[in-house]
């Protein structure tokens, strides 16, 4: 199942072009069961990256644009009235997909932003009472735009913990956006299927069996309880974001051929997965932070 893997990245990599190790966190979060904002200003191939993931797996993608005007039902689904049966029927939202994209949710209101915290932590839906469990696998993108604040609603801490990792995709180098304009010609609708849904979670149940050794554990932990216990920081991590980290350093592993997780694994991952699940005081930056805790924290022996 590991050549699916590389399978899984080539396929990708036919139609996006970007950073290497942004595909590969992408696909960390995918096969550890989580989901992956992505912060990064417009026109980096955020959507492509997520139509491009969703066609390679054969998956079904839906995409919707976050404005203020957004309701919950438009995201959930909602019932409507069938006149000529005369009952109630339930017309499924976009969430009901293998890849969801949430484009700008920073611009939805917080109303509807709530709308993805069931769904992100139980992949179901709750609809006037009723619940209805989503497609598997199940995998939320949503992007926000760092540098455009106006009319837009921050995150809450709690939608924030729900996301396995943020990362921003970043510019092209001069050489990825040279490849960008040379193939122009290339289309999306081109690129076959390199796995299958039914492959993606076999490939997760494998992850979750990647050894973690209790010294690793134990580290995990050590780390987690310094963010708690800093001066700088005014919220630590959330027991949500220590499981988060073994599962993702459980997908790394795998994803390097390996059936063990090393404390490397942890110490990459650890900006990725904990940054944005802290609040630093005074106006300092949370990657800082992490990197300060990891430097300080000894690997358990």
């Amino acid at each position: 199942m590991r050549d699916y893997i590389q399978q899984l990245t080539d396929n990708i990599a036919q139609i996006f072009v970007g950073n290497d190790t942004s595909v590969r966190l992408v696909i960390v979060a995918l096969l550890s069961g989580g989901h992956v904002l992505l912060e990064n200003v417009p026109g980096v191939g955020k959507t492509l990256l997520a139509k491009s993931l969703a066609r390679s797996i054969n998956g079904k993608f839906q995409r919707i644009q976050c404005t203020p005007n957004l309701l919950p039902s438009d995201v959930t689904g909602t019932n409507v009235w069938n006149q000529r049966d005369q009952i109630f029927e339930f017309v499924p939202g976009p969430i009901f997909s293998n890849i969801f994209l949430a484009d700008e949710i920073n611009r939805a209101t917080p109303r509807t932003q709530s709308a993805l915290l069931e769904v992100m932590e139980e992949q179901q839906v709750t609809v006037d009472g009723e619940t209805r469990k989503v497609d598997e696998p199940f995998f939320v993108i949503a992007t926000q735009n760092p540098i455009e604040y106006q009319g837009t609603f921050p995150l809450p801490e709690a939608q924030m913990d729900r996301f396995a990792l943020s990362l921003s995709l970043g510019y092209p180098t001069a050489e990825e956006e040279l490849q960008m304009l040379q193939r122009q010609g290339s289309s999306l609708e081109q690129l076959q299927p390199s796995l299958s849904p039914k492959d993606v979670l076999e490939l997760q149940r494998q992850v979750s069996v990647v050894n973690v050794a209790t010294p690793l554990q134990q580290y995990i932990l050590n780390l987690v309880r310094a963010s708690r216990e800093d001066e700088e920081v005014t919220l630590g991590i959330s027991p949500r974001g220590s499981i988060t980290l073994q599962r993702t350093t459980q997908a790394l592993a795998f994803l390097e051929g390996r059936d063990y997780a090393i404390p490397d694994d942890v110490k990459f991952l650890a900006p990725y997965v904990l940054s944005h699940r802290l609040i630093a005081s005074g106006g300092r930056k949370e990657h800082m932070i992490i990197n300060r805790i990891l430097q300080s924290v000894p690997v358990e022996s």
